[in-house]
């Protein structure tokens, strides 16, 4: 692989929003990273001293019930394998694959990320129902990122 090869891979993570690349052939590996480490960063803003709690607190914030806590989300999430950007239907004109409410079986294709101009068909796991979509159509996903919630 040459440096003209390379520049165009780098292109390529700027047009589509990609912070890394990674590319294992017989005796050659390319790693590409932009921006920061996230695990560095995590590290980093775990050895920050924690912040000193509000001295008064507000009589409204005291009297508040406690289901006004955070809501726990429900079901177990399926997250992205890769980075790319996600396609909810096979084409503009098409069904989406799953809606929330559907009942989904083990092999379902729940929708495609697209990585350097490869579709990549996203199976389930496990059969369930969608309980929500958490990314949204058409945009950049990271690896981990949750993409829907299944129960």
């Amino acid at each position: 692989m040459d440096l003209a090869e390379i520049r165009k891979i780098v292109k390529l993570m700027d047009d589509h929003g990609l912070s890394n690349f990674q590319f294992e052939k017989e005796d050659f590996k390319i790693k590409l990273q932009k921006g920061a480490n996230l695990e560095d960063l995590q590290k980093a803003l775990g050895s920050l001293p924690a912040a000193a709690p509000a001295q008064v607190a507000a009589p409204a914030a005291a009297a508040a019930p406690a289901e006004a806590a955070a809501p726990v989300a429900e079901g177990e999430a399926i997250n992205s394998p890769m980075v790319g950007t996600f396609y909810r239907k096979s084409s503009p004109e098409a069904d989406n694959f799953v809606n929330v409410g559907d009942t989904i079986s083990e092999g379902q294709t729940l929708c495609i990320i697209e990585a350097m101009k490869v579709m990549n068909e996203i199976k389930a796991e496990t059969s369930g129902t969608i309980v929500s979509i958490s990314a949204e159509d058409s945009t950049s996903v990271q690896f981990g990122d949750e993409l829907f919630r299944i129960k």
